[in-house]
C-alpha cells in the first residue's frame, strides 16, 4: 500500500529539475568564461535553447530562463508518466 505522500509531486519535481538544469547551465557559463575556448560549451547549448548567444545579456537571459523551463516541462511530461506506469505494474 502506498500513501499519496510517496508519490511523485509535479510541483517538487518541476523545481527541483528547474533549479538543477539552471545551476548546471550556470556551471557551464562559468566553466566557459574561466576555461580556454577550445573547452566552451556554448556550440552545444545553442541549439537547446532558444535565444542563447554567448556572453550577452539577451541571450544569458534566455539561456537561463530556457533551463529554468526545460526542468518543469520534463517534470510535467515524466511525473504523470512515471505514475501511470507505476500503476499498471509495468
Amino acid at each position: 500500500m502506498s500513501n499519496s505522500s510517496d508519490s511523485p509531486s509535479i510541483k517538487v519535481w518541476g523545481w527541483t529539475l528547474s533549479v538543477f538544469l539552471l545551476v548546471s547551465y550556470l556551471v557551464c557559463i562559468g566553466f566557459g568564461l574561466a576555461a580556454p575556448d577550445r573547452f566552451h560549451m556554448h556550440e552545444a547549448w545553442a541549439p537547446l535553447l532558444p535565444g542563447f548567444k554567448w556572453l550577452t545579456p539577451v541571450g544569458f537571459a534566455a539561456g537561463a530562463i530556457g533551463s529554468f523551463l526545460y526542468g518543469w516541462y520534463i517534470a510535467v511530461i515524466a511525473v504523470p508518466l512515471y505514475k501511470f506506469f507505476s500503476k499498471r505494474g509495468a
